[in-house]
């Protein structure tokens, strides 16, 4: 199944089950804290005419998400972090550079209500990148390397699980698009295709 079938499959669950009994009522807002373990795919793109071949590692940082529930069940949440910190790897040259980034994502989520403390969810929406403090190491060390910012679709499913009256436990998983040119003083070398999967667990307060 192509991206475009598993956005349009996700949003039209979320869109025809008004009739379930609320999870959430309109009005709720929703805070949550926790941690964000980012998963590059391994895959992660190529640079110098495809000859070198690109590794984006993993990183682990504290989250916080809001959400505001438009109507009973469905909600708008908005994802923050402290600034993820990647190394980059070029195959046969080793650490060529590290990068940091800001990857805010604002999901149209659908929460399921089944009557039980065990509630799953899913979301659709958009995320932007933004990559800063690049620093070139290795064979390139004094080198100006830039990465572009990205735009592109996130995919989010998950499920809390009710501790409190107003405090659960959640788990969820998201699928973002992430694409950034790379650059070398000025020059585009090639093109970082991160894709990320990214883990996450926090501790979520109902207002």
């Amino acid at each position: 199944m192509n991206k475009t079938s598993v956005i349009a499959a996700t949003m039209a669950l979320a869109l025809s089950l008004p009739t379930l009994a609320a999870a959430q009522d309109a009005g709720t807002m929703t805070l949550g804290l926790g941690l964000g373990y980012v998963m590059p795919k391994s895959d992660n793109g190529d640079i110098l005419e495809g000859t070198k071949e690109l590794d984006v590692g993993d990183n682990l940082r504290p989250t916080i998400t809001f959400e505001y529930f438009i109507r009973d069940n469905l909600g708008i949440e908005v994802l923050g972090a402290w600034p993820f910190e990647h190394n980059i790897r070029a195959d046969g040259l080793g650490e060529i550079g590290s990068t940091q980034h800001l990857p805010p994502v604002v999901s149209l989520q659908y929460h399921f209500d089944n009557g039980a403390a065990f509630t799953p969810f899913v979301g659709v929406g958009v995320n932007y990148t933004a990559f800063f403090d690049e620093t070139a190491t290795g064979d390139i060390a004094g080198s100006d390397l830039d990465l572009t910012d990205s735009w592109g679709v996130a995919l989010h499913a998950g499920f809390d699980y009710q501790v409190s009256e107003r405090g659960a436990l959640r788990t969820d998983v998201r699928w973002i698009d992430i694409n950034s040119d790379v650059k070398l003083n000025g020059e585009k070398i090639g093109e970082a295709e991160i894709d990320p999967w990214v883990f996450g667990v926090s501790y979520v307060m109902t207002f």
